[in-house]
């Protein structure tokens, strides 16, 4: 069998159905050291680091994996134990490995900080590891239909020149390509140079996914744009996600929001991957995973694919760390 053949081809196989379709998502996979605050023993000078996985692609590929959808991961990751682990968690949640690259240099770690209202704030080891070291997989087969990239893996060199190329490569071939730039501004060294370089991606962007902070951030400076300005350089939807307050999509049809269903939150880490891995799954069950079909959709089932994102967003919120729901948590949407 071909090394490139994923989950979406084996089941087109199996099933005889063309309509099933494999997305690739692209990015780093890492380890959060969790600090959360409200742990902190009396007398201790710091609460006790959980090491948990993480990175924002690796995050949206097991939420697709464990809703069902044919998904591969495109990324470095290391052979050491870390690294093992990543491979493990990606398997038990149903992601394809054939595009997936191996290194003896270490994974990336990233420290996050959970306060008092479960927020979490990040700081990062990146110098030297395994997922900036990522090379181009070559083509990809016929049955991917979408490809998804986002955070660290756009900042960091050399990887983020290898994805940027893949990213207008496959636009060209007619696929669909979602970003979600989860801005970490302390990895950016020149915000301004990114903002520049971010305009030249949106021609090659049918959806892209930014938080409220995102969205301010991405505005500033003299090379700032907004998602009215991104609309008009060619994307085709723009998701904009405020927390509590809910999520919203604009396109040329216009505008549509949802509301976050109402849940005790433990800590936010990972609901803004989730966020991106169940809009992939929700087009793609519904045949709309395509650059034509985006522009295409309907108000109504716009407001159909937010709310199903923003109920798996809200299973995420309700448990510590970046645990994705599975399909048979959200069976009724």
């Amino acid at each position: 069998m071909d090394r490139h053949m994923g989950i979406g081809a084996i089941r087109a196989i199996r099933t005889g159905d063309a309509r099933v379709k494999e997305v690739v998502v692209c990015g780093e996979a890492l380890v959060d050291l969790v600090l959360d605050e409200r742990l902190a023993s009396i007398g201790s000078p710091l609460p006790p680091l959980v090491p948990a996985l993480g990175g924002g692609p690796f995050n949206v590929s097991v939420a697709l994996g464990r809703l069902g959808s044919a998904v591969s991961f495109c990324s470095r990751v290391s052979t050491d134990r870390f690294g093992a682990e990543i491979i493990a968690a990606l398997r038990a949640a149903g992601v394809d490995l054939s595009v997936l690259q191996r290194d003896p240099a270490p994974t990336s770690l990233a420290l996050a900080s959970i306060g008092a209202g479960g927020a979490a704030s990040y700081s990062f080891y990146v110098e030297g590891t395994a997922d900036r070291l990522v090379t181009d997989p070559g083509p990809l087969p016929g049955t991917v239909a979408a490809l998804c990239f986002g955070t660290l893996s756009l900042v960091l060199e050399p990887g983020a020149s290898v994805y940027e190329q893949m990213m207008h490569t496959h636009h060209a071939h007619g696929r669909l390509i979602m970003v979600d730039p989860n801005i970490r501004p302390v990895m950016i060294a020149d915000p301004d140079a990114y903002r520049a370089r971010l305009t030249t991606w949106l021609p090659a962007i049918d959806v892209i996914k930014v938080s409220d902070d995102d969205a301010d951030w991405l505005a500033q400076g003299p090379y700032g744009s907004t998602p009215a300005d991104w609309l008009a350089a060619g994307v085709g939807a723009v998701v904009l996600t405020r927390g509590a307050g809910g999520l919203s999509v604009t396109t040329a049809r216009g505008e549509t929001t949802v509301a976050a269903p109402q849940v005790s939150t433990v800590d936010t880490i990972g609901a803004g991957d989730t966020v991106v891995g169940a809009l992939l799954h929700w087009l793609g069950v519904h045949d709309a995973l395509g650059q034509r079909q985006i522009r295409d959709l309907e108000p109504d089932l716009w407001g159909a694919a937010l709310t199903f994102a923003a109920r798996a967003a809200a299973v995420t919120v309700s448990r510590a760390g970046a645990d994705p729901p599975w399909a048979r948590e959200l069976a009724n949407s």
